[in-house]
């Protein structure tokens, strides 16, 4: 038997897939709320923490280079905000190369490309979040990125920092150091050498250690594996996420194109990067929720639908 709700419900996605292709843009987000994984709580269940990710927007105002467009990048991260407000996601996180520079970088100028960025991120009504990226510091330091760019809660001088929210805990690591030890700063680093420092592996085995609860963990450059793209001493980070038993997942960014691993039970989902390819149909960003029991259900949108999955609690009395 259809019920009126029932036939409204269809009747909405029938005129959405009737319109005129110049809606497109709407129409995708109006066939994903038709279509799409429902994220929320089971019957009887503690809400999860819903939360929006978005990677490698590079904005600057420059002439496309590559596959990279650099200006469309602004309406892309607009599109997010709009869609995490609607959401009533908890809370976003970008996961680094913010922004970009131009082909002979003048600081002051790159400023003011990270500071038009960041306004449009701060459209969102709750708190947001920033993993660094290498491109972060290409011609600025991390302290003036984050004077620019702050963290919610997070005193400014921490580039890698942890946050609870409903029995779910945050990380948020920073490997933007190079092989001696020094930080990444104003062009002071080569992309593809990018290490923790001992002190932060130190303080990610600490941090893990205080608790019981799941674990979800944002970096920008890759942890799964070994090469140009991933962070040189990976394979350390990765024994202190496995021997915790509390990460379920770990979402990257870095590799424009993507990718997905599971490793000693984690998750590393690589997100598509929005900067990459022009118009609404090659943005790139998710919705995702962690419960309490460790569950993991992600939403992909535009270049990320397809990436759309559950991650089952990797242990259930994680509480």
């Amino acid at each position: 038997m259809t019920t009126r709700r029932k036939f409204l419900q269809n009747a909405g996605c029938g005129l959405a897939a009737r319109a005129s292709w110049r809606l497109l843009p709407f129409l995708l987000l109006a066939a994903a709320a038709c279509f799409g994984p429902r994220l929320g709580p089971a019957p009887g269940a503690a809400a999860p923490v819903r939360f929006g990710l978005i990677a490698d927007l590079h904005y600057a105002d420059r002439d496309p280079a590559g596959g990279r467009m650099y200006r469309e990048s602004t309406a892309k991260l607009a599109e997010f905000v709009e869609t995490m407000n609607a959401e009533k996601a908890d809370f976003i996180v970008e996961l680094g190369d913010f922004k970009d520079q131009d082909i002979q970088p003048v600081p002051v100028r790159t400023l003011s490309f990270l500071r038009t960025i960041e306004a449009v991120l701060a459209g969102f009504k709750g708190p947001r979040y920033h993993a660094l990226g290498n491109h972060d510091e290409d011609s600025l330091t991390k302290a003036e990125f984050l004077a620019a760019a702050p963290n919610t809660g997070i005193p400014p001088s921490k580039t890698y920092y942890s946050f609870d929210l409903r029995g779910v805990h945050f990380v948020v690591l920073d490997p933007n150091f190079r092989s001696d030890g020094r930080e990444f700063s104003r062009g002071d680093f080569a992309w593809e050498d990018c290490n923790f420092p001992p002190a932060e592996l130190d303080w990610l085995q600490a941090d893990l250690a205080a608790g019981r609860g799941p674990a979800v963990v944002f970096v920008h450059q890759q942890l799964d594996g070994e090469g140009a793209y991933y962070v040189k001493n990976a394979a350390a980070a990765r024994r202190i996420l496995s021997d915790s038993q509390r990460v379920r997942a770990v979402f990257q960014g870095h590799r424009h194109e993507g990718g997905f691993s599971e490793i000693d039970g984690i998750a590393y989902i690589t997100l598509k990067a929005a900067g990459e390819g022009s118009g609404p149909a090659n943005n790139a960003y998710v919705l995702a929720q962690a419960a309490p029991d460790g569950t993991v259900r992600i939403r992909g949108f535009h270049k990320l639908a397809s990436e759309s999955r559950t991650l089952e609690a990797r242990r259930p009395d994680l509480r």
